[in-house]
């Protein structure tokens, strides 16, 4: 995610001087794309955090053993380091943390060149001029607004009848609207039945998800996004005797322990959402467990963010769980058009989406579209989680002009109605 936070933010910045500077009286003489200096800018950054993260191992007397590591038993890992030669290391309790890997597709070979996953689509030498990304989630059509930003025509294929099924529908159509504007292509209801790259580019055989005549479509490069699965084979799992899931997730109970006493597993490698914040409250959650306190990771809790621009963020639920779990309830909303800063700063497109218990005014659900939506999410989440009201939210002081008003206006929408539509 940080490799991705890096390249959005500076593609983002081409984009914007190359579209939307001259409307604030900048313009250039002359704009070019570095793609090494913006390469190296990435690679800085994370190899910074990194650094970080080392010296904080050193400051806590954490020894970090680098290499691939398998269980030879419940308490021993034996680890293939990566400066050669091997070594085991020991512990009373040992937690699974391995994360995610990127979701094969049959018929479409990841090379990292021609067909590549996320990590090759961070890491491409040139910008490719057609770039297409199979599966429309939140990691395919991150990338694909980055290289689309810097000059790729992009086609994102999907199997499914829409993009990011899990946002909600009114947000996801208002916010592939506003992806077809910066000229991202769709093609959804699509599979993918062929590939030939036997060429300089790439021949992607299409056909109807549920069958059909078939087409084909040319790529420079293609983006294998369909999802992720748990990073679990080659563990040693088996061999201990750690139970898993049909989806290769490792079973655990709410205090993360495995079915083998000792051993616990977290994030990406158990069930609940594929989000780093979510798998480091897994990790701090599963520590307090074994240092005998209390912990508590409330999956309801966990909000997703769409780095796109703008940025797509939610917590809690979509007004169709509502409606299908047969709750009465009430919808608030606003445009960001309607904002003073949103409008200051020439940026609005987007909306705030509230979604209430009718009954109590209890807060289910808030959905934004905006810039910076993943920092504006947080003010609701902390609502979700003390069980505010709409009306607790819209009465909350809001400092102005800010793009957190649209949360407030959303808010007083939901229980009354706002002040400034």
């Amino acid at each position: 995610m940080l490799l991705f936070q890096a390249l959005l933010h500076s593609s983002h910045l081409y984009h914007e001087a190359k579209h939307t500077f001259a409307n604030h009286g900048v313009k250039f003489s002359q704009l070019e794309i570095d793609l090494p200096a913006m390469m190296a800018q990435k690679d800085k950054a994370v190899s910074g955090l990194t650094r970080g993260i080392e010296g904080l191992f050193k400051k806590n007397k954490v020894n970090y053993v680098k290499g691939y590591g398998r269980f030879t038993s419940p308490s021993e890992v034996s680890v293939e380091c990566l400066d050669g030669g091997k070594t085991i290391v020991k512990g009373k309790s040992i937690i699974i943390a391995t994360g995610s890997d990127v979701k094969p597709l049959p018929g479409i070979p990841i090379d990292e060149k021609k067909i590549v996953s996320s990590t090759g689509a961070l890491s491409l030498p040139e910008i490719p001029k057609k770039l297409v990304v199979v599966g429309a989630g939140y990691i395919g059509l991150e990338m694909g607004s980055v290289w689309g930003r810097l000059g790729s025509e992009v086609t994102v294929v999907e199997f499914a009848a829409d993009i990011v099924p899990t946002m909600d529908g009114e947000v996801r159509k208002q916010f592939q609207r506003m992806l077809e504007k910066q000229k991202m292509k769709f093609l959804l209801k699509t599979k993918v039945v062929g590939v030939d790259t036997s060429g300089d580019g790439v021949k992607l055989t299409l056909e109807p998800a549920a069958g059909g005549e078939q087409s084909t479509l040319e790529a420079d490069v293609v983006l294998v996004s369909a999802g992720r699965v748990p990073f679990t084979e080659g563990l040693g799992l088996e061999k201990i005797g750690v139970h898993t899931d049909k989806a290769g997730r490792i079973v655990v109970d709410k205090r993360f322990s495995t079915n083998v006493p000792g051993v616990y597993a977290i994030g990406d490698a158990v069930p609940g959402p594929m989000l780093a914040h979510k798998a480091e409250d897994d990790g701090v959650a599963c520590v307090e467990f074994i240092a005998g306190k209390e912990g508590h990771v409330d999956y309801d809790m966990v909000h997703g963010v769409v780095y796109t621009h703008p940025e797509v963020a939610s917590v809690g639920k979509t007004e169709e769980q509502v409606e299908a779990n047969g709750v009465t309830y009430r919808v608030g909303k606003f445009p960001l058009l309607a904002n003073s800063r949103a409008k200051a700063i020439d940026d609005a497109e987007g909306v705030v989406k509230v979604i209430s218990e009718k009954e109590t005014d209890k807060i289910l659900g808030v959905h934004i579209m905006a810039p910076n939506a993943g920092e504006l999410i947080h003010e609701a989440v902390l609502a979700l989680q003390y069980g505010a009201s709409s009306e607790d939210v819209a009465r909350t002081c809001h400092a102005h002009p800010t793009m957190s008003e649209a949360v407030k206006e959303a808010a007083m929408a939901t229980y009354d109605r706002p002040i400034h539509i």
